[in-house]
């Protein structure tokens, strides 16, 4: 059982919510991973909560495909399948297109500012094994194109795709031969909306997703075990 959980605290929230949205997260940012068995007392005891919340959130993550049950296992974090990671991408992909037609068009003086200084960010840190903190300026990369857009329901959804990739982002970046690929690609999909350009950020946020979507399928592939799918 990996020991660096990270609970969601939230005052406002239910014990039971505050529980789900801890473990959910902790699948999500791989904190637990694809095949680990969810046993509930031990996660009572790591959260400091009786079994209750726990049994209820495991069944929240089972309707949302997180978590599978197994006959004489119990519960466990599903696996991805190639299917699963496609269909995700696929729709991704022509929503971040959109967001960079609409950022060509929308983005504000100070907005294109700071996707400038985050692309610069993310080509100092790319040497560094620190996936994690790579990660979250690759992110805050893309939420500033989204904030351009100014289309909440846009962002919305782009946010949820983006999160239920986001275990499997710090594998793509543990190849540590794509930074130098994510720093062309972010600092072409930057000039091409600093002057405008929708064809040429279309192109490069196409290849941008095509080029994660590879990356992920082969380590899938590489990694492919017999425990359960989603």
């Amino acid at each position: 059982m990996n020991q660096d959980i990270n609970a969601v605290m939230n005052e406002y929230l239910p014990l039971r919510d505050v529980v789900f949205q801890t473990l959910r997260q902790a699948i999500l940012r791989g904190e637990l991973e694809p095949g680990e068995r969810l046993m509930e007392i031990h996660l009572a005891n790591r959260l400091g909560v009786s079994r209750t919340p726990i049994r209820e959130a495991i069944r929240k993550l089972e309707l949302e495909g997180l978590v599978v049950m197994i006959p004489r296992r119990g519960a466990i974090v599903a696996s991805i399948t190639e299917k699963d990671l496609k269909d995700v991408l696929e729709v991704r992909r022509t929503l971040e297109i959109m967001a960079g037609e609409i950022a060509c068009e929308r983005i504000t003086p100070e907005l294109l500012e700071q996707l400038k200084n985050t692309g610069h960010e993310f080509m100092v840190r790319k040497d560094t094994n620190d996936f994690t903190s790579l990660a979250e300026v690759d992110v805050k990369f893309h939420d500033i194109i989204y904030a351009a857009t100014g289309n909440q329901r846009l962002i919305s959804i782009l946010n949820n795709l983006r999160e239920q990739m986001y275990r499997y982002r710090l594998e793509y970046l543990k190849d540590t031969g794509s930074h130098e690929r994510l720093n062309s690609e972010h600092y072409e999909i930057y000039e091409g909306i600093r002057n405008g350009d929708k064809e040429t950020v279309k192109a490069a946020i196409g290849r941008h997703i095509d080029n994660q979507r590879d990356a992920i399928l082969a380590a899938i592939r590489e990694n492919k075990t017999e425990e359960p799918s989603l």
